[in-house]
């Protein structure tokens, strides 16, 4: 008999981890990008640009009710990848939080093939309007 986790539960369970190094404690988020061989491309947290103060430690940089000093941790997971060469096309990406619009939108243009979440956190009709166009299956574990 196989106790292992499924691969969707073992790699929520990462996100989450990662998320635990967030430096923007309004979310915190943590995002992995999974290839076909269930081999993690790349992670990523939300916090400030690398060099600059963490909001956890000055405070918020606030605008329209979001803290624009933090880069998402989608984003940050795709910069490594982008900086370092490594493709992410046809790659699964699983976040603790739904993506934001902005996220989505590069999540796509990327070439993400699929989305797990954990939490339905404030979900744009525009970007699952987005996902449905493009056809990308998102899915909350």
């Amino acid at each position: 008999m196989n106790d292992r986790k499924p691969w969707n539960e073992y790699f929520m369970e990462i996100a989450e981890m990662v998320a635990t190094r967030s430096t923007c404690d309004r979310a915190e988020v943590g995002c992995l990008i999974v290839n076909d061989d269930n081999r993690i491309v790349s992670t990523g947290y939300n916090g400030s640009i690398s060099g600059n103060p963490h909001c956890n430690d000055v405070g918020h940089t606030m605008r329209d009710d979001h803290c624009i000093a933090t880069i998402h941790a989608e984003m940050n997971a795709l910069i490594y990848c982008a900086k370092e060469g490594i493709s992410v096309k046809d790659c699964r990406v699983y976040v603790t939080h739904f993506p934001c619009l902005n996220c989505t939108k590069a999540l796509i243009q990327a070439g993400i093939k699929k989305i797990y979440y954990k939490h339905s956190y404030r979900m744009d009709d525009y970007a699952i309007e987005l996902l449905n166009k493009n056809n990308i299956p998102f899915e909350k574990i």
